[in-house]
């Protein structure tokens, strides 16, 4: 699973020309689910998305979590995560789990963020959107798997 965050003062996702996802101050999460990803993964990754200290405390360091500030979060499913880039000039997909497989587990990333009493939004699952965000910082930072997952 690679989950990409960016620390946002605002994010939106519309899709044909509608507005289905917006939120202020917290994180935008770019989710790709890949073959072999199981329900644990989905798990570890809205537990650390949840509680990584990325927001800035009263001295102005990265020391509080989205849960901490309040923060909302906006999840957009993005199979393009998977590409590996290899070989050749166009990306390979083959990484990436099938939707029969990756939706159920991107929304058991959303209900999990949910269940911690997080404001969570979402995209449209295999929709093409297009998403807006305001970086803060900026602040990007790619997810590691979970320690027994291991990365290739």
């Amino acid at each position: 699973m690679r989950v990409l965050l960016q620390r946002v003062r605002k994010a939106s996702v519309h899709v044909e020309g509608e507005t289905v996802g917006r939120i202020g101050a917290g994180l935008l999460v770019l989710l790709g689910v890949e073959s072999g990803d199981a329900a644990e993964d989905a798990d570890y990754m809205a537990d650390k998305t949840a509680l990584l200290r990325i927001f800035r405390d009263e001295q102005g360091r990265m020391n509080r979590s989205v849960e901490e500030t309040s923060g909302a979060i906006l999840v957009v499913s993005q199979f393009t995560l998977a590409a590996t880039t290899r070989k050749g000039r166009r990306p390979s997909y083959n990484r990436a789990a099938p939707p029969e497989i990756a939706e159920p587990l991107y929304r058991r990333f959303v209900d999990r963020l949910r269940s911690r009493g997080l404001a969570v939004e979402s995209g449209v699952f295999q929709a093409m959107m297009e998403v807006e965000s305001i970086n803060d910082g900026p602040v990007t930072i790619l997810l590691d798997p979970a320690p027994d997952r291991g990365a290739d």
